[in-house]
């Protein structure tokens, strides 16, 4: 066995120990380690990523080389690999955009605390997307949510703990269907393997001897992770979750924390089940149905609100609908189209968010869109990377979001007819819809404002740039990852497809 192939265990390790051990460092000490710690995950999946491209062939690691049942499985894919590395980037620059907010709006007792959390989340994230086993997975997952929950609630403020008690209401109900169906899977199969669940599986179907118990199972667990994922309308928690705490943790919860169970869920469509079973089972018309409801009532529900935060995080809601959207048609290139979404969702969604407290900063800390006006003035920087954030969301094309939405078009078009015409409407209903409110919130940050009213901020004009260059830094590099998916995609959509064929 190649070293390399030693990596995602140790990547899991490293961000897991690394929960316990900042919990006794200082303040500085966390961060640095912290910091320390992303970056090393980055450079290994870096590494392993090359070496699949290379390899071309998925592994499985076994931990303590004994094989199943008494031992754990992890696999490795060229997909597993660059999804890692690119939820890794994302993370590393959604801190360091948001870093000098982390003084400002967590209590310095709960810093260390803060770090902890992302730790955890960090190794959450990872094992979910590279285990092979379904009960490991489920443990990550109530890891996942409850560094998730405590990274909402960290800032103390009313409106996060009332979004925390609703996204622990809302994520109990769906690790509960989760879990039921994965004992009911393993009550068929025998197996908790991925693989030896979907050679029984297929057996079990063929046969028919289970199938009612099987689909039921099916639809459990698809129904339990998209509740996880904030599929509308199970979304409620998600606006006060986004809009009111920290900047780092708006940036992570919305690009990465439902993308790992939306991951385990393709995992599970293609590496436990089999997608010609689900396809039959007519789950997917279910997450179509609700995919396109998402897509309309998300945007809507952006366009009426007041707060640059909340718009940003209802938008949030619609981009889920999109990608739900993507399974329901059925097809592999609607995957194909979804798990690009994921990705263009994930480096957009932090660049608006890191970029709307840069706007807030220079606006008296308000996030009211009449406080905003000229902000984009006030802070250049935060401006121009907002208003690039907007046109991908919108679909322009050179940015990421028209890659997402083109995707999906043409996966429609090889749909049959009776997806391909609510498809393309509701693309072109959303589209309008996010170019009402984000062209809007640009508009009005570019809107000459009242001088006098922000004279004593006067010196806020490049402050983020002399006095915060880790900040303007992370806007620059998540624009450049912005474009690069949307100029290079082709490439990038060859990795998916050739991902996607050794999941198979």
């Amino acid at each position: 066995m190649d070293f390399i192939q030693n990596f995602p265990f140790f990547s899991i390790l490293l961000s897991l120990g690394s929960g316990v051990l900042t919990s006794i460092m200082s303040k500085k000490a966390a961060r640095i380690w912290n910091t320390f710690v992303l970056i090393a995950v980055s450079a290994m999946s870096a590494v392993l990523f090359f070496y699949m491209l290379v390899v071309k062939t998925p592994f499985v690691f076994m931990m303590g080389h004994f094989p199943a049942p008494w031992g754990n499985e992890i696999r490795a894919g060229v997909l597993e690999a660059g999804m890692a590395l690119f939820f890794c980037i994302i993370m590393f620059l959604s801190m360091k955009g948001g870093e000098k907010h982390i003084d400002e709006e967590v209590e310095e007792t709960k810093i260390n605390l803060f770090y902890i959390m992302i730790n955890l989340l960090l190794s959450s994230l990872l094992a979910l997307i590279y285990t092979n086993d379904l009960f490991t997975a489920y443990v990550f997952v109530e890891i996942n949510t409850l560094s998730a929950c405590g990274l909402i609630m960290i800032t103390q403020h009313g409106r996060t703990i009332e979004a925390a008690m609703r996204y622990m209401i809302m994520s109990s109900l769906g690790s509960g269907l989760l879990l039921m169906g994965l004992c009911i899977l393993y009550d068929i199969t025998g197996h908790l393997l991925m693989s030896n669940i979907k050679e029984s599986v297929a057996y079990v179907y063929a046969q028919g001897t289970y199938n009612v118990p099987l689909i039921a199972s099916i639809g459990m667990i698809c129904v339990g992770l998209a509740i996880k994922s904030a599929l509308y309308p199970f979304h409620t928690w998600l606006p006060d979750a986004y809009g009111y705490s920290t900047v780092s943790s708006a940036a992570i919860l919305s690009s990465l924390v439902s993308k790992g169970y939306i991951f385990l869920l393709i995992k599970i469509f293609y590496r436990v089940v089999g997608f010609g079973i689900i396809v039959d089972s007519k789950i997917v018309n279910i997450f179509f149905a609700f995919g396109l409801l998402g897509m309309i009532m998300g945007s809507v529900n952006a366009i009426l609100e007041k707060d640059i935060r909340r718009m940003v995080a209802f938008s949030s809601v619609a981009q889920i609908g999109y990608i739900y959207m993507g399974f329901g048609l059925g097809s592999t290139f609607g995957v194909v189209a979804s798990i690009f979404h994921i990705l263009s969702h994930a480096a957009t969604k932090s660049l608006l968010f890191i970029a709307s407290a840069g706007l807030t900063d220079v606006s008296d800390g308000s996030r009211k869109f009449e406080d905003l006006v000229g902000s984009g003035y006030r802070n250049p920087v935060a401006g121009l990377a907002f208003s690039i954030g907007a046109c991908s969301m919108v679909g322009i094309p050179m940015f990421s979001g028209f890659i997402s939405k083109l995707l999906f078009a043409q996966a429609a078009v090889q749909n049959n007819l009776v997806k391909l015409l609510p498809t393309l409407i509701c693309l072109a209903i959303s589209t309008v819809l996010n170019a009402i409110y984000f062209m809007r919130t640009v508009i009005c940050i570019y809107t000459p404002a009242n001088v006098m009213r922000y004279k004593h901020l006067k010196s806020a004009v490049g402050r983020n740039v002399k006095d915060y260059p880790v900040y303007t830094l992370s806007l620059v590099l998540l624009i450049m990852l912005n474009m690069a998916l949307g100029c290079c995609s082709q490439p990038i959509v060859n990795w998916i497809m050739s991902g996607l064929d050794m999941f198979g």
